[in-house]
C-alpha cells in the first residue's frame, strides 16, 4: 500500500519535523509512506475575495500536479465528514481489499483547498469544526493514518 501527504508550504517547526518522522517509521511496517511538499503562494496579509481565489486555485494547481488518476484521494476540508478513528481503519481497510492501494490525503493551505481539489476528492474528511494550523495538522493526519493501520493489526495502541 502507498500513502501519500500532499501539504502546502514547508514545514518549519523542529517538533513537528521531530514527530512526523517519528510516525513516518512506525508507519513503514505497513505501508509506503511520503509527503510531498508543494509551496505556498505568497500574498499580502489582506486578500479580497478575487486574490483569495487566485491563490487558492494557483496552490490548487501545484497540489494537483502531484496526483496521477489511480489514487483514491482524501481532502481534508471543514465541510467534510467526521469520522471516528475506526472509521477511517475500516476505510483504509476496504480501499485496500478493493485494490486501492495508493492513497492520498491533501492539506490545503491557510485558506483551504480551490474548488478543483475538492472536487478531484473521492472523500473529503474533517477533523472536526477546530481550526488547526495546516503544518499541525500534517502530525495529526500522519498519527491518525498510523493508528488507523495499527486498529487494522488489532494492536491495542488505539485505545
Amino acid at each position: 500500500m502507498n500513502i501519500k501527504i500532499i501539504g502546502v508550504g514547508k514545514l518549519k517547526e523542529k517538533f513537528l519535523k521531530d514527530g512526523i518522522a517519528e510516525y513516518s517509521k512506525r508507519l513503514s511496517k505497513f505501508a509506503k509512506f511520503e509527503i510531498i511538499e508543494v509551496p505556498d503562494e505568497k500574498a499580502p496579509e489582506k486578500l479580497s475575495a478575487a486574490q483569495m481565489h487566485d491563490v487558492m486555485n494557483k496552490e490548487g494547481e501545484r497540489i494537483l500536479s502531484k496526483v496521477k488518476d489511480r489514487e483514491y484521494v482524501y481532502v481534508l476540508a471543514i465541510k467534510g465528514k467526521e469520522r471516528a478513528s475506526e472509521e477511517l481503519a475500516a476505510e483504509i481497510e476496504q480501499l485496500a481489499l478493493r485494490g486501492d492501494a495508493d492513497i492520498t490525503f491533501i492539506i490545503g493551505g491557510s485558506l483551504g483547498t480551490a474548488p478543483a481539489v475538492n472536487a478531484r476528492a473521492n472523500s473529503l474528511i474533517s477533523f472536526g469544526k477546530f481550526t488547526l494550523p495546516h503544518q499541525l495538522m500534517r502530525l495529526v493526519l500522519t498519527e491518525q493514518i498510523y493508528r488507523a493501520f495499527m486498529i487494522n493489526a488489532g494492536s491495542p495502541y488505539h485505545k
